[in-house]
């Protein structure tokens, strides 16, 4: 509730400027303003009802709301900021507008002539040009955000970008050398998100053939009622040691507990602060995983000592939780990899900047704290179904021991 109120909050001041600059200034009093109006408030109405039924799951309802809804959402965004960056323009064009109109008395003083204007400091320009500068900015600002929003839809909505990224460990044994692990993260399926975003995701895995499948959290939005069915195919991933889970924030908002019975039955296996031993041509490294920080709240949060101590800390062990922060505790434990997600790299430009306030590593392969930790983009999206500078991905991670070529 605090999160919704916060939202509208913002929106509503996001909304208060959009209308300031691309309706009260481009319009005179009458009819066209009074539509604007209305129009900027069934916006921001449709933005809030989006976020109201996105917890919802799949339904013809639901999707009417929540496309156009996000899609908005992310124009707001960018509306906003790009009619911000617009207030040094007219505020320039503005000032040259005065002082091109100002009267200049024949047989005046030297100094006031060198001076147009000065006299008309205070008064605004022309109405007419006044009125066709804010015109001529909102529709740049339009065209611009347009641009940017359908840019970033593209990229949400388009193939993951698959990556392969090599992590050197220096306990691994040269027999592991080349075990291949497939992560993903941040699938969120929900109303935007349903069976066929699952099936490319599989389909995808597949085909790179890998020795293990990595789930790092924020699998879904919504409750198994509303999307098991768009969890399905998860059970048609194929790999040579299986695949394994770790949840993540938004699983703590869809019903914990119902959905690990799910994964289960469709033959992921959940890592809840626990580990095992992975094994190939009688060398080994332990997988281990720890729940995701929000599920403190849920008497459900991770436990570093149950999931890493005892273990044989002669080989390496590749740790999955949720969020990068997590490798502030992991480190303390030896974890040699943690494989991580949550950041979503930022997914529209400029929140990239927020994340680093929060998470040590946002997108990539960083050391902290003396262990290395990948942090996946995710493959797929929370809001709007917008990314800018942070395509989505499934990562391939190739283990290699540190003499390997």
């Amino acid at each position: 509730m605090f999160f919704f109120v916060l939202f509208a909050v913002v929106m509503g001041a996001a909304h208060y400027y959009i209308w300031k600059r691309a309706v009260r200034a481009t319009t005179r009093p009458g009819r066209g303003r009074r539509i604007g109006t209305w129009v900027v408030l069934f916006l921001y109405l449709l933005v809030m009802s989006a976020l109201a039924v996105s917890r919802l799951g799949e339904s013809g309802f639901v999707a009417a709301v929540a496309w156009p809804g996000f899609i908005w959402l992310a124009g707001a965004f960018y509306f906003s900021l790009v009619l911000g960056v617009l207030e040094i323009p007219r505020l320039v064009l503005n000032r040259a507008a005065r002082e091109h109109e100002a009267p200049v008395a024949v047989g005046a003083p030297t100094a006031e002539v060198e001076q147009p204007g000065a006299a008309l400091e205070g008064q605004p320009a022309d109405p007419g040009r006044r009125l066709f500068i804010a015109r001529s900015l909102a529709v740049a600002g339009g065209v611009a955000t347009a641009g940017v929003v359908g840019f970033g839809t593209t990229q949400a909505l388009g193939d993951p970008v698959v990556k392969r990224v090599p992590v050197t460990l220096g306990k691994l044994d040269p027999r592991l050398s080349g075990y291949r692990i497939a992560v993903v993260s941040d699938i969120h399926l929900g109303p935007l998100l349903g069976r066929g975003h699952t099936e490319r995701i599989v389909r995808m895995i597949n085909e790179q053939r890998v020795d293990l499948v990595a789930i790092v959290g924020d699998l879904v939005d919504g409750t198994v009622a509303a999307l098991g069915e768009a969890a399905a195919p998860l059970g048609d991933l194929v790999s040579t040691h299986g695949s394994f889970f770790v949840t993540g924030n938004h699983e703590y908002y869809s019903g914990v507990e119902p959905w690990v019975a799910e994964l289960e039955r469709l033959g992921v296996n959940p890592l809840r602060n626990e580990r095992l031993r992975i094994e190939r041509a009688g060398a080994s490294f332990d997988l281990a995983g720890v729940n995701d920080v929000t599920g403190e709240t849920f008497e459900d949060g991770p436990d570093y000592a149950r999931a890493l101590d005892g273990r044989d800390t002669s080989t390496p062990v590749v740790l999955m939780a949720h969020q990068p922060v997590a490798v502030r505790e992991s480190a303390k434990h030896g974890v040699d990899l943690q494989l991580s997600g949550h950041t979503h790299g930022g997914q529209m430009w400029p929140f990239h900047l927020a994340v680093g306030l929060q998470q040590p590593v946002r997108s990539g392969l960083e050391t902290v704290d003396g262990t290395q930790v990948y942090t996946s983009n995710g493959a797929g999206f929370w809001g709007p179904p917008v990314r800018v500078g942070a395509a989505p991905d499934i990562s391939v991670v190739e283990l290699r021991h540190k003499f390997a070529g």
